[in-house]
């Protein structure tokens, strides 16, 4: 709600956003079953992630709420409209942050950019399910076969 009212001014204050986010928005979050809380960002947040991490983990301790991550690598070249962030890291750095945070927070991370998806805990899930299936298809055409031959 709040967020579309805003303008970008180049920062990534992280906590400032996830506690107006957490302690305004949703002030009544124990009484809520699920709910998930969306961040999409193109770099690192100005605040350490073991900082924000703490923080994290116990906000959204106590009840049933995610914090996840997507995260855009912006190609180098690409026009930010002269904005520079307050705290420079690489892509993977990035990534690497985010991926501790949403750890603490029970969520999931998604890193992608122009050229496609990088890393995304939903599709390593899904490739993860397809290998059991796999394998377990395996082992009953195994079974079948050796059931086959004893006959």
């Amino acid at each position: 709600r709040w967020v579309l009212s805003l303008e970008c001014k180049g920062s990534r204050n992280f906590m400032s956003a996830l506690r107006r986010a957490l302690e305004v928005d949703f002030k009544d979050k124990d009484k809520q079953k699920s709910q998930g809380l969306y961040l999409l960002t193109t770099g690192i947040p100005d605040q350490e992630t073991h900082t924000i991490s703490a923080y994290v983990a116990e906000a959204c301790g106590g009840f049933d709420l995610q914090l996840h991550v997507c995260l855009f690598s912006v190609t180098k070249g690409t026009d930010c409209s002269g904005i520079i962030p307050a705290r420079y890291a690489s892509p993977r750095e990035a990534a690497n942050a985010f991926k501790e945070i949403v750890q603490a927070a029970n969520g999931r991370f998604h890193w992608f950019g122009e050229a496609g998806i990088f890393e995304s805990d939903d599709i390593t899930s899904i490739i993860s399910e397809m290998e059991k299936a796999k394998n377990y298809s395996q082992k009953c055409a195994f079974l079948v076969e050796s059931l086959k031959q004893r006959s």
